[in-house]
């Protein structure tokens, strides 16, 4: 909030540069009053001058001086300001970037066999690090600018209102539309992101199968039908990854194009109110083309978020498709612990099956104590 403060201030002190520096109004040496004006806008305007014109009184040198120290401390504080919001904005994504991993690994930990042998170990390698990595640069990383930059937006359209109101309003017209520009891009990004993720997860699936039956993979010739395998699989991420970063890669242009399409139209604008209409001043005017520039750093940034947002929640979904996956112990009781086998083990009415297909049904039997007891298939193992 202080960054966004500072930022629009800052571009606020430069206009008793141009008002007093080079004439652009006459000096005030009386104090203005709030209640003898009809708008904020032309008080500002005045109560800055007058702030010069007190500071350096006939003297030229010390206006200057004044004006530059005020804008020198102005952008330091904003600086400042924005590198404390980075410094403890870190502190809490990497924070939450543990948090993550451990919840993750956790619930691996307590997953039932079943998924193991139903899903490829590769989708599950490729979750807990590409993806976990994914949310980390492209979702947690954009989470400082999605606090920081609308601020500076509110706080440099403010200042902006205060300046002009009508231009402004102008500008606000043309804020949805670009809006819904940047929204259709965005939708189909997420969707190739997924598609690029759950590619790269099979090409991990694939090597790590390769890596571990690399015997038998020897032993059976099998190298060229996995370099086949691989080369399929690698080609798709390759066609995937290029859509995906191409559309990734239209934010910042699409979005400055967007902003300078409004710059050129407030240019056609401002100009009619200056040298036609003669309600605004020259000075305030140029002071607001300042302001509206400024708006496009943080806009642009905003949308090139988006994006990675939209990539990001793809990653995010597949974590957390992990971490809400059902344990192999739903039930958390109390169990009665054994530490000695004194009479005998009893078996009542236990079924087991693979898949759908069932191998026992409704086996019961016991054994005492001292006893060896096998179960022997038809085939004779057991």
């Amino acid at each position: 909030m202080l960054y966004a403060f500072f930022s629009a201030l800052a571009f606020l002190s430069l206009m008793p540069i141009l008002e007093v520096l080079f004439n652009g109004s006459p000096k005030i040496n009386i104090k203005p009053n709030y209640e003898n004006y009809d708008s904020t806008g032309t008080f500002l305007e005045d109560w800055l001058n007058f702030q010069v014109s007190s500071f350096s009184g006939n003297d030229t040198e010390n206006a200057i001086l004044f004006v530059v120290g005020t804008v020198i401390i102005l952008f330091f504080l904003k600086n400042l300001t924005n590198y404390f919001s980075l410094f403890f904005s870190t502190l809490i994504r990497n924070s939450v970037i543990k948090d993550i991993k451990e919840k993750v690994f956790d619930k691996i930990i307590v997953l039932p066999l079943k998924y193991f042998s139903e899903n490829k170990k590769g989708d599950l390698i490729a979750r807990m690090s590409s993806d976990v990595l994914e949310v980390q640069t492209s979702y947690l990383s954009i989470v400082e600018i999605f606090i920081r930059d609308p601020l500076t937006i509110v706080f440099t359209l403010g200042t902006m209102f205060i300046i002009s109101f009508k231009l402004t309003l102008f500008v606000l017209f043309f804020i949805p539309i670009s809006g819904l520009v940047i929204s259709f891009i965005g939708k189909s990004l997420k969707k190739k992101s997924l598609i690029v993720q759950r590619e790269q997860a099979e090409l991990m699936s694939i090597t790590e199968e390769v890596i571990n039956g690399i015997k038998v993979i020897k032993t059976f010739l099998s190298e060229n039908f996995f370099k086949s395998k691989f080369r399929t699989s690698n080609s798709k991420f390759l066609k995937f990854s290029n859509k995906l970063v191409n559309r990734q890669n239209i934010a910042s242009p699409l979005s400055e194009f967007l902003g300078i399409l409004v710059i050129g139209v407030l240019l056609w604008y401002g100009g009619k109110l200056v040298l036609i209409d003669m309600e605004l001043k020259p000075t305030a005017f140029i002071t607001y083309m300042g302001l509206a520039y400024g708006v496009l750093t943080p806009a642009k940034s905003i949308s090139k978020a988006f994006y990675s947002l939209k990539k990001g929640n793809a990653a995010a979904e597949r974590v957390f498709e992990i971490i809400d996956l059902d344990s192999e112990f739903k039930n958390d009781i109390d169990k009665e612990e054994i530490n000695e086998f004194t009479d005998k083990i009893e078996f009542n009415k236990v079924s087991f099956s693979y898949e759908k297909n069932k191998v026992l049904k409704n086996l019961s039997f016991e054994v005492k104590k001292g006893e060896v007891v096998a179960i022997v298939g038809l085939s004779g193992s057991g």
